[in-house]
């Protein structure tokens, strides 16, 4: 099932040509002072580039729904170097995201035709857009399959931490989870343009990407009001996957209670460090036993040590070794093909003995 190139690369002319006449049909709301809704938008596009090549495709061709009027600053992009993360190697952070976009990886290699949806961390404050977002996508479409980076609405997008009221909050409309159902539903009405399974997407976060994995995973009434037949598309992703997850264990040790988690809910990959410093464990250990309570199956690893917001990056704990740990469960769960071992004659066998 080869990438056809060609086909969706018409696909992303046609949406963003239909997006330029709706920003100019609209009437705008100045915003930031004298900048106009159309001028922001071009100046928040232009806050992250996604590697040469590649296109972010807004994911809102109507406008982004519960858009306040007012915005306080411009995306912006920097550098952040701190101690505890990937053993003090600097990574991309993203700030002020009020233009979602999706970005569309095609996989290096032949097309299993599976796709999955990346969700960055960040704690819904900003998005580590590298270490949980295109590096992680650089390793999915090695694999043959179709990565989509999703550049969410942030700060206060979803569940966070106030610093000023030292609690957390949750805001009445959730604009991450929005841009994340919008996601899942878009990426599915294009399967065929992207050559992917629509039976076979799914959905990978980090921290509070993780969240988002579980409330696309159970939360399947849509958020925000439907702007098109997409909308009317299942936003439950095939599979999920979650690292290092935070949000869900509240208050006590008591599981979110808005996660309801059924026998819908897709098969589920966990995996966390028992010392990591920032999500307790028990985001990932009420979870599962959710998941297990429920009789969805689902594969769990705990870790004694390998702290938060690893990714990819290798560092001396046995930990980093998750990536083959997820690619043998997507085969188990039959959403990759499984390998056929080498296969070799008697005589062979023989003259090796």
């Amino acid at each position: 099932m080869p990438y056809d190139s060609t086909r969706f690369s018409k696909f992303i002319s046609m949406y963003k040509f239909f997006l330029l006449i709706l920003f100019a049909a609209a009437t705008t709301d100045t915003i930031a002072g004298d900048v106009k809704q159309d001028q922001i938008d071009e100046r928040e596009l232009s806050g992250w580039k996604p590697p040469s090549g590649l296109t972010q495709i807004p994911i809102w061709a109507d406008g982004v729904p519960d858009r306040p009027k007012v915005s306080g600053s411009i995306e912006a992009v920097q550098l952040k170097k701190p101690p505890e993360v990937a053993l003090g190697r600097e990574y991309t952070q993203i700030l002020d995201v009020t233009l979602p976009t999706m970005t569309i990886y095609p996989p290096k290699v032949e097309n299993t035709g599976v796709a999955l949806v990346v969700f960055p961390g960040g704690g819904f404050r900003i998005l580590a857009i590298d270490l949980e977002g295109t590096e992680i996508c650089d390793w999915v479409t090695a694999k043959g399959i179709t990565c989509v980076l999703l550049k969410y609405r942030v700060p206060k997008g979803n569940h966070y931490w106030d610093k000023d009221c030292n609690c957390h909050i949750t805001p009445k409309i959730p604009f991450a989870l929005q841009d994340a159902q919008r996601t899942i539903r878009l990426v599915r009405s294009q399967a065929k343009e992207l050559n992917i399974d629509p039976n076979k997407i799914g959905v990978i976060g980090f921290s509070a990407g993780g969240y988002l994995v579980a409330q696309t995973s159970n939360i399947v009434k849509p958020t925000y009001k439907p702007t098109d037949a997409i909308d009317q598309i299942s936003s439950r992703p095939n599979y999920a996957i979650a690292l290092y997850p935070g949000h869900l264990c509240r208050a006590g040790n008591m599981f979110d209670p808005s996660i309801k988690v059924t026998k819908q809910t897709p098969p589920t990959f966990l995996l966390q460090a028992w010392d990591d410093p920032v999500d307790k464990i028990c985001n990932s250990t009420l979870y599962a036993k959710a998941l297990s309570d429920a009789g969805v199956p689902s594969e769990v690893h705990l870790f004694a040590k390998g702290g938060h917001a690893f990714g990819l990056r290798k560092n001396t704990h046995p930990i980093s070794a998750w990536p083959l740990l997820v690619e043998n469960w997507l085969r188990e769960i039959e959403v990759l093909p499984m390998q056929v071992p080498n296969q070799t004659n008697e005589g062979e066998k023989e003259t090796r003995q």
